[in-house]
């Protein structure tokens, strides 16, 4: 195979889109597996369109997700001088024509052409314009747009990596604009000249654009270039199968960073929209995706997003992380749901608890409660076990107590498997049983029927607290 060079040439008419960044991922994707370049190109010819502070946002997510472009960003709307050289040319050898047709005109063709049921395409008036007419039109300066002229007898075929042959009649094909009246190229022209400069080997792309790729062709043969490699990327629907939307769960890429969720989940999560790995292997690090990828394996069918899928993909690559790490990206989070603390050791407590519970990393914390703040206004009931009176459950929460003060050692409280060993032998000791103790532990110490272990709870707010807790719930559960 020949170098391998992509582009990901996203409009800054928005900021980048989920659907845009998998399409940018499997061309990164295909650049690393072949040792190539990935290049940025700004596709914002449509100036009336592009949005403010667009191309920092793309720039931006595709930093934040790691994929690094090796050449760019490019910008179209500074190539003009580029592409008239090749308008130029091309009306030169007769393969493009100056069009005169008024907007008001196109529209009565086209509502025509729809009312008769017709395909919705230039009827070619200006295609048969002599020179002389011509000339006397740009003479007296009339406006134009430049179209490229199809050769309506013959056919197109090209071989799609993902869609197979394609083969259209040229009949069928529009002469499409190429040059807008405002000097700017369509993207038709421009996408095809810059491939050409930028000698890219692989156009990957979404599947909107398949349609357009036999006018694409007919450019490269009337400029007298070599093909690049088409491949077009399925569809990403919601799981209702209509087009993705936010209702779906599918937002700007860069919002997902303020979401909670790591860049790596999601470009795994995202990877698997459409390309098939052939095997049952969910979970992708980005060394083996760039190793397993293979256009080969990308469906025709349209992907399904669904976000389900997607929170439980990043939670695990939660679990995965280290703690310390994970705390340095959950505290802020933390911080903002109230909780705060002079030392690191609550919050690296409180991570290392719920880390195997969360979906994203500004999941509300229902550990944090309890490990932070010392519980209040929980049901007493919840003390007391069934089978069990009060005065049975205050009898074992004594002894509890009592026991518990007696380890003046702190390091007792410093490993919840040491704890766990404690407590478990006393209660031995004691002819009691782990239920009868360990249940009305839980609750004085969360407030709650389920929490994290009891032990690793234990040990996150140590000795003095888990007394005072206990007292506490002694107390309110005397005084009912």
């Amino acid at each position: 195979m020949n170098t391998v060079r992509v582009r990901f040439g996203p409009s800054p008419t928005g900021f980048l889109h989920i659907g845009g960044l998998r399409t940018a991922l499997f061309n990164w994707l295909w650049a690393k597996k072949h040792n190539g370049q990935f290049i940025l190109r700004i596709e914002d010819t449509d100036q009336e369109r592009s949005v403010d502070g667009a191309v920092e946002n793309i720039i931006e997510a595709l930093d934040w997700y790691g994929l690094d472009i090796d050449e760019g960003p490019v910008l179209q709307s500074e190539r003009k001088e580029l592409y008239a050289k090749y308008v130029d040319q091309l009306l030169e050898k007769g393969s493009a024509y100056y069009c005169f047709c008024s907007a008001e005109r196109l529209a009565e063709v086209r509502k025509i052409q729809e009312v008769n049921k017709q395909a919705t395409k230039y009827d070619g008036l200006c295609r048969s314009l002599s020179a002389d007419e011509v000339k006397k039109k740009l003479d007296a300066g009339e406006p134009y747009v430049v179209r490229l002229k199809v050769p309506h007898e013959d056919v197109t075929i090209f071989e799609d990596m993902v869609y197979g042959k394609i083969e259209v009649a040229n009949k069928d094909i529009d002469d499409q604009v190429l040059m807008k009246s405002d000097g700017f190229p369509t993207y038709h022209l421009a996408n095809v000249v810059d491939d050409h400069e930028m000698k890219i080997s692989h156009v990957i792309r979404a599947q909107e654009w398949l349609p357009s790729t036999p006018k694409h062709i007919i450019l490269y043969q009337a400029l007298g270039w070599d093909l690049p490699l088409f491949a077009h990327l399925p569809m990403v629907l919601g799981p209702d199968r209509s087009k993705l939307s936010k209702r779906h769960g599918a937002v700007a890429a860069l919002e997902y960073k303020e979401m909670g969720y790591l860049p790596e989940a999601v470009l795994n999560f995202i990877a698997l929209l459409g390309w098939n790995p052939k095997t049952d292997q969910e979970i992708f690090s980005i060394k083996e995706l760039i190793q397993e990828f293979d256009i080969a394996k990308v469906n025709k069918a349209s992907a399904i997003f669904n976000k389900e899928k997607l929170d439980w993909m990043n939670s695990q690559y939660i679990k995965k992380m280290d703690t310390k790490d994970l705390t340095v990206l959950r505290k802020p989070s933390l911080v903002e749901q109230g909780f705060y603390s002079k030392t690191e050791t609550l919050f690296t407590s409180t991570v290392e608890l719920e880390k195997d519970r969360l979906a994203t990393l500004y999941d509300p914390s229902e550990v944090a409660e309890y490990i932070f703040n010392d519980p209040e206004g929980y049901d007493l009931q919840l003390l007391i076990q069934k089978d069990t009176t009060k005065e049975e459950t205050i009898e074992v929460m004594k002894k509890l107590r009592t026991y518990l003060s007696s380890l003046v050692d702190e390091m007792h409280f410093e490993h919840a498997d040491d704890l766990k060993e404690d407590i478990v032998g006393w209660i031995k000791e004691s002819k009691l049983t782990n239920k009868a103790v360990l249940w009305p532990l839980r609750v004085a110490l969360t407030g709650k029927e389920k929490s994290a272990d009891v032990f690793k709870v234990s040990e996150a707010i140590g000795q003095i607290r888990i007394l005072a807790r206990i007292d506490n719930a002694l107390k309110n559960l005397q005084k009912s």
